[in-house]
């Protein structure tokens, strides 16, 4: 009978990390703990370890990055419009 793989949530992997980063346990007490596998323990300690940085200074870096796009955007609508309006503006003889 082939085996279903657990699936954990994220509260349970970030409390794993956590425990882990504060390295009072072992791996393998921490994974006795959660029933979890000790590779596990350190698959997500480091996934934690890498996401750290991202969780403190991505995110008004990503806002300005959407505003800028937006923007860009936006006048890319403008633009478009102003094209629109002379060419009506012409076909309809009120430029010269």
């Amino acid at each position: 009978m082939p085996q279903i793989r657990k699936s954990h949530p994220p509260s349970l992997k970030a409390k794993v990390a956590v425990e882990a980063i504060k390295a009072h346990k072992t791996a393998g007490q921490i994974a006795q703990m959660f029933g979890v596998h000790p590779t596990q323990v350190g698959g997500w300690k480091k996934q934690a370890l890498a996401g750290l940085p991202d969780v403190f200074g991505n995110g008004r870096e990503q806002m300005r990055q959407q505003s800028g796009l937006e923007r860009d955007e936006l006048y890319k609508q403008i633009g478009q419009m102003k094209v629109e309006l002379d060419f009506l503006k012409k076909r309809a003889g009120l430029l010269a």
